[in-house]
């Protein structure tokens, strides 16, 4: 018990201290969602007209929003900061549960405790992070030997498939050596175990999800079909076949990479003493190789894999401090500890973290302003589509608009997204799109990287800078600025200018800001 409190003390302290932004995903497919599904309003992405997501991750959110309007806390802090606080929860407990897999060793409770890439992801609302922790409670329960023959942990592997079918590939070698290992008959056990689970769990997603798209559907077919039949995913960047071996693992394990690699080594050299973490070695490899097909690769792919080789780790450490000087152990305790802290508190707390901060005025913005003619805000995210949140940190039926990304669905040849259209020549974007007449046809505020302010100067023109927020010191893409700029359009014309002055400027397009219907607002 003592060990879980600890845990959950230190999940609890990331909430507050992980501010920064990591990927899309932890806002767009799962807060976003939940948002809409409760409050009646926010923003689907094509994932969801497609259907190639399970609900049932989103479904978990809205009933922590549905309970917090429920008990009154309906405010954007609670609905922001109470679905991070349970997946707190969830992720305790899982670190507790890998605790109990690794035979209760201190080195467990350390190198879990101190994981970099875990802290930085352990309380983000991301499927990826749901899936780790399933999955590590599911190792905690698989069957070491056929002389503890459970079933249990395939109820969570059956969950886990239909909402992250990816899942299936790190499972179907551990299944299978499951059923090599086991003394019941591979007949019985797919018969009776296997089948029947995926049955009873299959029928529920589906189910689930065939209510909440509005008909029948099987949302692990619907994914497999568009990212890996049709590849839709390399259209967000491609990686060379070795990436997850060179950059993608060793960045996830981060200093532990060092004590891994002899764990693997140890445990190939003395792989039927070792058998357990042989097998565990071997779907890993088996995982690593399967996702090295796929074109696109992110780091948050493989989290799965973390616990697994924390576990290997772990139980190499401890067979290795047996003998190891107390001098020897202090310099690898503290080293880990050093490299693995540096990056989880700049990564957490510093880096990227302009796009979350920048939210709370545009929040106060939305639930405050009011225009000379009395019209609410209209924001518009000039920026690379999904960098910030959405409606869930805003939590106000405004006008929100940013530019989209979707994929090719349709074969389109030369076919660019609408963020690759603008940003191919913003001004040009910018008077086909944005009303000028009447002013206040123009969105209100304006949200974008001070990289793009010298691009755009003619249309910021119309509007004065109100908020200024450090974002990144370095960046990679040309499009991400160091600085999140928050502009406001200014309401009153100038004393010193005429009306003969602004009629000179060069007017942008009339025509109207045409927004996406899916967000459910009038045009600006």
């Amino acid at each position: 018990m003592i060990v879980f409190v600890a845990f959950l003390l230190l999940r609890l302290l990331s909430v507050f201290v992980v501010k920064t932004w990591y990927v899309p995903d932890e806002y767009w497919q799962s807060l976003e969602v939940a948002h809409k599904l409760t409050f009646g309003y926010g923003y689907m992405t094509w994932e969801w007209s497609k259907g190639i997501r399970s609900y049932i991750h989103p479904l978990s959110i809205a009933v922590v929003y549905r309970a917090l309007a429920w008990l009154g806390f309906e405010r954007v802090q609670y609905l922001v900061l109470a679905p991070r606080i349970s997946q707190a929860f969830l992720s305790a407990y899982s670190d507790y549960c890998f605790y109990r897999w690794s035979k209760r060793s201190k080195w467990s409770i350390f190198l879990i405790a101190t994981s970099w890439f875990w802290f930085y992801t352990a309380t983000r609302t991301l499927l990826n992070t749901v899936e780790t922790c399933l999955t590590t409670v599911a190792l905690s329960l698989y069957p070491q030997n056929s002389k503890t023959d459970s079933q249990k942990y395939l109820w969570i592997v059956a969950l886990l498939c239909f909402i992250r079918p990816t899942a299936a590939i790190l499972w179907f070698p551990l299944c299978v050596i499951h059923m090599q290992r086991s003394y019941r008959s591979i007949a019985e056990l797919v018969l009776k175990r296997y089948l029947p689970i995926a049955l009873i769990v299959g029928t529920i997603a589906i189910g689930l999800d065939s209510y909440a798209y509005g008909g029948f559907i099987v949302t692990p077919f619907e994914f497999f079909k568009l990212n890996v039949l049709e590849n839709v995913g390399s259209f967000y960047g491609t990686q060379p076949w070795y990436w997850y071996f060179t950059i993608g693992l060793p960045t996830v394990l981060g200093i532990v990479t060092l004590p891994f690699a002899f764990a693997v080594v140890q445990t190939l050299q003395n792989h039927t003493i070792y058998s357990d973490r042989y097998d565990l070695l071997k779907a890993t490899a088996f995982t690593l190789a399967v996702y090295s097909f796929l074109n696109h690769k992110e780091f948050r792919f493989i989290l799965p894999l973390l616990p697994i080789c924390l576990h290997i780790t772990a139980d190499t450490l401890k067979n290795w401090s047996h003998n190891a000087s107390r001098w020897a152990i202090w310099i690898v305790t503290l080293g880990l500890l050093t490299f693995n802290a540096i990056p989880a508190f700049y990564l957490s707390w510093v880096h990227q973290r302009g796009t979350t901060d920048i939210m709370l005025s545009i929040e106060r913005i939305a639930r405050e302003y009011r225009d000379v003619d009395g019209h609410t805000a209209k924001f518009l995210f000039l920026m690379p589509c999904h960098s910030t949140p959405f409606y869930s940190h805003v939590h106000q039926n405004v006008s929100l608009r940013f530019l989209t990304c979707e994929p090719n669905l349709n074969g389109i040849e030369n076919y660019m997204d609408e963020a690759d259209k603008f940003y191919a020549n913003p001004v040009a974007w910018l008077r086909s799109h944005v009303p000028v007449h009447p002013k206040s046809a123009m969105p209100s505020h304006a949200v974008l990287f001070d990289c793009l302010q010298p691009k755009i100067k003619e249309f910021l023109q119309n509007y004065k800078v109100i908020n200024n927020i450090s974002h990144s010191e370095f960046t990679t893409d040309g499009r991400v600025g160091h600085n999140v700029l928050l502009y406001e359009r200014i309401t009153h014309i100038s004393p010193k200018k005429s009306n003969g002055d602004e009629q000179r400027k060069k007017p942008y397009n009339s025509d109207k800001l045409i927004l996406d219907p899916k967000t459910d607002h009038d045009e600006f």
